[in-house]
């Protein structure tokens, strides 16, 4: 047997084998959208006093703890679904419906949400098509992608991430000369980056909120584990590097558009900010193409690793009867999740249709949130109290590290708005009275987990 196989786990390979490390990175980045901040540039800036790249730092530290922990648990467990499939193998099954359950609500709503923002922002510019076409058009698009197999979906991933590389490294080329010719600053000075007189603990809790939120995408990179030729170097080698990588390329061009744009108090509109900072950089042209990429990087980048992330997690539960067993069904030609895949599908047009953009976020930010805090115990229970790893490298790496990376996603979660947690707690109660029915409450194990 293999060592990455997952017949030791109590499963069978059903999934096509085909991934590298650079399909993973380049999956994890266009998840996180390298060009994220050109989305959002405005609220960032804003909530961190004209600081945005400091904000995005402070993101990087926050989060280099839940990729430790993601790291060390898909060594551990190189099996599909992700803080599901480690809290189940790493504490218990029901644990680990629950954080499945939990973060289910983060992964099944992105796509809905990354299509109503790319649809609103191709509306802005080709009103002629309403913004419900457009999110039809992304979810029918990314659908066909996502089941011809994962093969087309990383290739679709690369070319992708290539083209947001793309567009980001012009508007670095053209923000630089634009600097260096007096516009903004005039000069290149590090006032974007720190500033002490806007400085202050409350900003820094108030960027690391914002900040962690945006990094969420990293993560999705584990459920992908089946379909990794070596998941147990590749999976964690893949999952650092993304956060790595994306948050230098937030920094970077944040800086940029702070030394272009001094005064972040004058735009006049958030959800525009970057784009103007764009045209003042090197006028219309850019302006559209930045907003053009932004709305593909989301609608078709996003949505697409999205949508295969909560169908491998849903494949995932379904196997080990934890979700109806219709949802574990593979292609028998395309070897992927085509069930769960239309299903999401259905799923996203209809919540995309009728349940507010401020709704989405909110619930998506509880679930991450949630599932991320199972996945920092269950290194905590597997490591030290079920294998007594009790040297200084494991107390480090095993408890310290995901004691501070606990602690900081409980921050966030503490801080989201009461709407949030209202949502998520019903959502968790309902996730409570499915799984104790399904279960016999809690006394009928899944078959893969019987002793």
């Amino acid at each position: 047997m293999s060592e990455n196989g997952i017949e030791e786990f109590g499963y069978k390979q059903e999934l096509n084998r085909a991934l590298t490390t650079k399909d993973l990175l380049f999956y994890g980045m266009v998840f996180m959208v390298p060009i994220a901040p050109m989305g959002i540039y405005g609220y960032v800036v804003d909530v961190s006093n004209g600081m945005a790249p400091l904000a995005y730092l402070i993101g990087i530290i926050a989060m280099v703890f839940t990729a430790h922990s993601y790291a060390n648990m898909s060594r551990a467990f190189p099996i599909a679904g992700s803080v599901y499939s480690y809290a189940s193998h790493g504490i218990n099954p029901f644990v680990g419906f629950f954080a499945g359950w939990s973060i289910l609500l983060d992964y099944i709503l992105t796509p809905a949400l990354v299509y109503v923002v790319a649809g609103y922002a191709l509306q802005e510019m080709f009103p002629i098509i309403p913004f419900w076409g457009y999110i039809i058009l992304f979810i029918v698009l990314n659908t066909f992608i996502n089941m011809r197999g994962i093969e087309m979906t990383a290739h679709t991933n690369t070319v992708l991430a290539i083209f947001e590389l793309l567009v980001l490294a012009i508007f670095i080329v053209v923000g630089i000369i634009a600097v260096s010719r007096g516009v903004g600053e005039g000069h290149f000075t590090f006032n974007p980056i720190f500033k002490p007189e806007g400085f202050s603990i409350d900003m820094v809790m108030a960027a690391t909120s914002l900040a962690v939120l945006s990094f969420l995408g990293f993560d999705a990179i584990s459920t992908l584990a089946e379909e990794t030729k070596d998941p147990r170097r590749m999976v964690p080698k893949a999952t650092v590097l993304a956060l790595v990588v994306v948050g230098t390329l937030f920094i970077v061009q944040t800086w940029i558009a702070g030394l272009i744009w001094p005064d972040h108090t004058t735009f006049q509109n958030p959800d525009t900010a970057f784009y103007s900072v764009a045209e003042a950089a090197g006028g219309v042209w850019l302006k559209y193409l930045v907003a053009f990429a932004t709305a593909v990087a989301w609608g078709i980048g996003d949505g697409l690793v999205a949508q295969a992330a909560v169908a491998r997690l849903l494949y995932s539960m379904a196997r080990d009867k934890m979700m109806p067993s219709v949802l574990g069904k593979i292609h028998p030609v395309y070897k992927t999740p085509y069930v769960s895949t239309i299903f999401v599908a259905l799923l996203a047009i209809a919540v995309g249709l009728l349940v507010s953009l401020d709704q989405l976020t909110s619930m998506v930010n509880f679930g991450a949130l949630t599932g991320f805090m199972f996945l920092h115990i269950s290194v905590i229970n597997h490591y030290i109290i079920r294998n007594k790893k009790t040297d200084f490298s494991s107390i480090m790496s095993y408890l310290v590290m995901p004691l501070i990376g606990f602690m900081i996603i409980f921050y966030v979660w503490f801080s989201l708005q009461p709407e949030a947690k209202n949502i998520g707690f019903i959502w968790l109660g309902i996730g409570f009275v499915y799984i104790a029915i399904k279960s016999n409450f809690f006394k009928q194990k899944p078959p893969a987990f019987m002793e």
